[in-house]
């Protein structure tokens, strides 16, 4: 099934109107910045997150300027949060390209980001909206927070789902959340409404980050086996925190506690890669989304009364759980 023409089909010109003002808000005139902004634009995205945030804003009523200020403002901010997080990560490749980073350096990606985060604030600020304006303001806090939160617990030996979940709510789902909010807010939806808004966006959030972490335990294309860069770069994810509390295997305990300090060897990863799919971790991450999905659908069934748009938002939760990428 074509989700993504699903989910365009009832903002396909609203969406249009957001690409050409976004990719003005990534264009300039001077040489370096030029080419760094066109080199981000080449690999944009599906632009998951405008399109959840103009959906929101039909669903409520319709999508304004305020609309597209907001979503390009959020854009912005997510991108430059992409950006700064690999300098941090050391990350060598973005989306199938060169990283900036990797492109030019760390100095020029650091710049350029702040260069986003700028653009962000100033299309924000053209919404003429207050509480939009705080919702962004408050989103960046919370983003660069939930980075701090996993940097901290690599290093932290608890293995609890407790910590898996506080991160995602401060990274994935906080971004989710927030443009669902900011979707209602911009078409004036009332308190309430977007109160639920922000649980179906939360909700939606975690299913992503969850199909982002089972990604890791099953073979790319390129190199025709489990990546474990989760593991690689400290982190346990919700699969392995299931099998390691489930079986309190301690010989794979200790393995995880290598992966959290940093010592652990890629063949110890593929132990616990392997030791993760037969003891029910893929399986158990599963029924967490369909569990969250069903959530989710009682939002879309409660809350939106467009033919189109219920369309439209239940492609969009398919396709966050189905995605192969």
């Amino acid at each position: 099934m074509d989700y993504l023409s699903l989910i365009k089909q009832p903002i396909a010109r609203e969406l249009g109107e957001f690409n050409a003002l976004f990719d003005a808000s990534m264009s300039h005139t001077d040489g370096m910045l030029s080419q760094a902004l066109a080199h981000i634009r080449q690999k944009a995205g599906k632009r998951m997150r405008p399109m959840l945030i103009l959906l929101m804003a039909r669903n409520y009523g319709s999508v304004t300027g305020a609309t597209q200020n907001a979503a390009v403002g959020l854009e912005l901010l997510h991108t430059a949060s992409l950006v700064h997080d690999d300098v941090v990560d050391e990350s060598s490749e973005r989306r199938g390209q060169a990283s900036l980073n990797a492109t030019y350096n760390n100095k020029v990606a650091v710049l350029v980001g702040d260069y986003q985060l700028s653009t962000a604030l100033l299309h924000v600020s053209l919404t003429g909206n207050n509480a939009i304006v705080q919702y962004l303001a408050r989103l960046g806090r919370t983003l660069a927070a939930g980075e701090i939160l996993q940097l901290s617990n690599i290093r932290n030996h608890e293995i609890s789902e407790e910590v898996y979940y506080q991160v995602i709510r401060q990274k994935t789902a906080a971004l989710f959340e927030a443009c669902c909010a900011i979707g209602a807010l911009s078409s004036g939806a009332a308190e309430a409404d977007i109160e639920a808004a922000k649980g179906f966006g939360r909700n939606l959030g975690i299913i992503f980050q969850i199909r982002d972490d089972i990604f890791d335990y099953f073979p790319t294309a390129d190199i025709g086996k489990p990546t474990g860069n989760d593991m690689a770069e400290g982190k346990l994810t919700l699969p392995a925190i299931y099998a390691l509390n489930s079986t309190g295997d301690e010989a794979m305990k200790a393995i995880a506690l290598r992966v959290k300090d940093g010592t652990v060897t890629s063949d110890e990863i593929a132990l616990l890669v392997a030791f993760t799919k037969e003891n029910g971790g893929i399986e158990y991450a599963e029924r967490r989304m369909e569990e969250l999905r069903r959530q989710c659908d009682d939002f879309i069934a409660r809350s939106v009364g467009d033919t189109e748009i219920k369309k439209a938002l239940s492609a969009y939760v398919d396709f966050v759980i189905r995605r192969t990428k």
